[in-house]
């Protein structure tokens, strides 16, 4: 397995979202099999997500080579036939259900989490498949690994609007597809890839959307909120794999658009 800086995404680094963090100090210098499990894995891709519900598990450790803290990411609709007719692989009951005291003990880890559930904004994923774990019954594979950083708080204490580094594959939006974008001072145009459900909604994504830039408290200066629907396919082709992403205030994750990361700015 590559030594990456962030995977996927998919997509992961996220904020409120995050269940049942726990952490300590790691006191031997074997690292846990879980951060092998991206060895050997092979390239798929899954196609229809748009509206998917989702959701991703984190496992932390670190690295014995490199001391890196680093987290194994696991989601529940990136693999073949992983999207039922109800769109839904991240059901509410098993996502409520999940123990992440005994996750962490069960695969001896410094640390387990919980990304979202969210709903998928791209149609389609280009994506690794590693090992299959099975979180609450549910098998779920290995999709990439996030480096941590010194956030030793776990997936929850990412910084809105801070711009990240991460190693994925392509992803793409379709003609007509409504996408909801944020564009900076800087001339960036960020698309939203995942939007944040989480364990206890406040808000439906219809909803999201109807109160735009209204709802945003923390928008840095000069950034602004706005809806469009595409004129034509838009696909992200990050050089050299490595995208940029980034979270807002309500934990839904973006990409940057624009040379180097997609075909065209929306």
């Amino acid at each position: 397995m590559k030594d990456i800086a962030t995977v996927v995404l998919v997509t992961t680094v996220f904020l409120t979202s995050a269940v049942g963090v726990q952490f300590a100090q790691q006191t031997t210098s074997a690292e846990p099999a879980v951060l092998r499990d991206g060895d050997g894995a092979k390239s798929i891709r899954v196609d229809g997500l748009h509206m998917v519900r989702f959701a991703e598990i984190f496992l932390a450790g670190r690295e014995a080579k490199t001391g890196k803290l680093v987290a194994a990411c696991y989601n529940t609709s990136l693999f073949p036939n992983a999207v039922p007719a109800s769109k839904d692989t991240a059901p509410q009951a098993w996502a409520e259900g999940l123990d992440f005291d005994k996750i962490k003990n069960e695969f001896g880890v410094l640390g387990a989490s919980l990304n979202g559930p969210k709903l998928w904004m791209p149609d389609w994923i280009e994506v690794q498949n590693g090992v299959v774990r099975e979180f609450n019954g549910r098998k779920v594979p290995w999709v990439g690994q996030l480096d941590m950083g010194d956030n030793t708080g776990g997936v929850s204490e990412s910084t809105p609007y801070k711009p990240q580094t991460i190693l994925r594959g392509d992803i793409g939006w379709y003609k007509g597809t409504t996408v909801l974008l944020l564009d900076d001072p800087e001339g960036n145009t960020w698309i939203m890839k995942g939007f944040q459900i989480g364990l206890k909604p406040t808000y439906t994504y219809e909803q999201f959307v109807a109160a735009g830039q209204n709802q945003f408290k923390k928008l840095p200066p000069g950034w602004k909120f706005r809806v469009k629907t595409l004129d034509k396919d838009l696909n992200e082709k990050p050089e050299g794999g490595v995208a940029t992403i980034m979270v807002d205030e309500f934990f839904n994750v973006y990409d940057k658009t624009g040379p180097g990361m997609s075909d065209y700015k929306p």
